[in-house]
């Protein structure tokens, strides 16, 4: 029964902000941001486990912000300062498995994927 819903996905301008949410069923060990900008390969963005660590890319560190909610059902990410770069299609990915140290871009970690959300960043 799991399963990943997101939202919060849309256009903004270059330097702007939006908010990605994504709602599971259950409650993950492991939740992430994964994103795909067309022609290009899949990449993580950021993650976070169920002890409030956190991972993120070298390219959003000091933009984004991953968190999840009391329940640890709902995770989010608020993007700030988006850049034209940031456009892609953003899918949150969750997992059950208990890591040694803080969470991974490992797509082996997360065997369970929303259907996506459209970010367009305009300059």
């Amino acid at each position: 029964q799991m399963q990943l819903v997101e939202s919060g996905g849309g256009s903004a301008q270059a330097g702007g902000s939006l908010r990605l949410s994504c709602v599971s069923s259950l409650s993950p060990i492991n939740m992430a941001w994964f994103r795909q900008a067309p022609g290009k390969e899949r990449e993580g963005v950021a993650a976070i486990d169920n002890r409030g660590r956190t991972k993120y890319a070298k390219f959003v560190e000091g933009r984004f912000t991953i968190s999840k909610d009391i329940t640890g059902k709902t995770m989010s990410l608020q993007m700030d300062s988006l850049k034209s770069e940031d456009t892609a299609i953003y899918t949150c990915a969750a997992g059950f498995t208990t890591l040694s140290g803080p969470p991974r871009f490992q797509l082996a970690d997360f065997p369970y994927w929303g259907q996506g959300t459209q970010v367009t960043v305009s300059s």
